[in-house]
C-alpha cells in the first residue's frame, strides 16, 4: 500500500514517515524543491517534488496513494505577510482534499491543531467538542488553521473519507528547525531560560503522534476530530522536568504578563525595522494568557493512541537536541558532522 505523506520534511511529519516505514508501508513524500531535507536523509522512500498550491504536481503525488496524510502547514507564530500562512494553510488543504477527491483516495487525514480547538473558561481541559469560534483564535496562524479544519470537514460532509487529528505540542526526536516547542528546550540548553510566565502546555510524545495518525487511518471515523495528546503541565513544571533531565538550573523568575506583552511589541518593532525574526512573538506572549491544556481521552479511547510518559519524550529531545550541536548536556557528546 502507498501512503502519501505531505510535510514530510517537517517535525511531525518526517515521523509520520517512520512510523508508516516501520509497518512495511511505501511511502511518497510531496517536498518542496528548497525545502530542507536533513530529517528525511536516507529513508527508503519515495520523493515528489511539487508544491501545495500547484495542482499538477498535486495530481502526480495523490496518484495510486491509498492513504493520505495532510500534515503540510506554515507553522509560524510571526510573519512579515500573514498571508502567506492563510495561503499554505487554508487554500493548500483546499487544493490538496480537491486532488484527493480527484484520485479517489480511500482515506485522508488531515493534521490540524489543538489550537483550533476551544478551552474552557473553567479551566478545565478542552476537548474536542468544547465550543469555539473564529474569534477566539490568537493570531494568523491558529486563524488560518482554524479555518483549514472547517475546510476538511466540509470535505467529509461532502463525502471525502477524512479523518482529522489535533496534536498539542510534541516533542522529540527529528524537530530540526526546531519548532516553538522545541525551541523552548533548544534555549533551556543553551542557558537562555531566564525567566517562566504562568502558562501551560499538553506535551506529547511525536512519536505518539506520528503512531496516532496511522491509527486515525486505520480506525478513525470519518468526519471526527481525534486529540493526539498526553500530559498538561505548567510551564514552570515542564522546566523543572527539563532541569531533572540536563542538570541546568530552572529559571525561577516568574515574568509578569503584561511586561512580557510590552518586551514581545518591541521585539516586533525590532523585527521589522531590521528584517530580522522576534525571538517572541507577540502572537506567542498572547496565546500564553490561557492555558493550552487539553484531554487526549477520545484518541485513547477509540484509536488506542499510546501514552508515552512525557518526561521520556522531554528526555529523548534533549537527546536528539544535544547529540546535533543544538545545546549542551552532561554526558552527550555531539554526534560527528561529514
Amino acid at each position: 500500500m502507498t501512503a502519501l505523506v505531505t510535510g514530510a520534511t517537517g517535525f511531525v511529519g518526517a515521523n509520520v514517515v517512520r512510523a508508516l516505514l516501520d509497518d512495511g508501508q511505501r511511502v511518497r513524500a510531496l517536498v518542496r524543491r528548497s525545502s530542507d531535507r536533513r530529517a528525511i536523509e536516507g529513508l527508503a522512500l519515495d520523493v515528489c517534488e511539487g508544491d501545495l498550491l500547484d495542482p499538477g504536481s498535486l495530481r502526480g503525488a495523490v496518484t495510486g496513494a491509498r492513504h493520505v496524510y495532510h500534515v503540510a502547514a506554515d507553522y509560524r507564530l510571526w510573519a512579515r505577510d500573514p498571508r502567506d500562512l492563510y495561503r499554505a494553510n487554508v487554500d493548500g488543504t483546499r487544493a490538496v482534499l480537491a486532488a484527493c477527491a480527484d484520485a479517489g483516495v480511500e482515506r485522508v487525514v488531515y493534521t490540524s491543531t489543538v489550537g483550533a480547538l476551544g478551552i474552557p473558561e473553567d479551566g478545565s481541559p478542552g476537548t474536542e467538542t468544547t465550543p469555539v469560534t473564529l474569534a477566539d483564535m490568537v493570531g494568523p496562524y491558529k486563524r488560518s488553521k482554524f479555518l483549514a479544519e472547517r475546510v476538511a470537514l466540509e470535505w467529509a460532509s461532502r463525502g471525502l473519507p477524512v479523518v482529522v487529528v489535533n496534536p498539542s505540542a510534541p516533542v522529540g526526536p527529528w524537530d530540526t528547525k526546531p519548532t516553538p516547542t522545541g525551541q523552548l528546550i533548544v534555549d533551556f540548553l543553551r542557558g537562555k531560560m531566564f525567566a517562566t510566565l504562568d502558562t501551560g502546555l499538553n506535551l506529547v510524545h511525536a512519536r505518539d503522534v506520528a503512531r496516532g495518525h496511522v491509527l486515525a487511518a486505520e480506525r478513525g471515523r470519518v468526519g471526527e476530530k481525534y486529540i493526539l495528546g498526553n500530559q498538561n503541565l505548567s510551564l514552570s513544571e515542564i522546566f523543572g522536568m527539563l532541569a531533572r533531565l540536563t542538570g541546568h538550573p530552572a529559571p525561577r523568575i516568574r515574568v509578569p504578563w503584561a511586561l512580557a506583552w510590552c518586551g514581545a511589541l518591541g521585539m516586533e518593532a525590532v523585527a521589522r525595522l531590521t528584517g530580522g525574526v522576534p525571538a517572541v512573538p507577540l502572537t506567542a506572549v498572547r496565546m500564553a494568557r490561557k492555558r493550552m491544556h487539553f484531554s487526549a481521552a477520545k484518541a485513547v479511547r477509540e484509536l488506542g493512541l499510546p501514552q508515552t510518559p512525557v518526561e521520556d519524550a522531554l528526555r529523548d529531545a534533549v537527546e536528539w537536541f544535544a547529540a546535533r550541536g543544538y545545546g549542551i548536556i552532561p554526558g552527550v557528546a555531539p554526534a560527528p558532522t561529514a
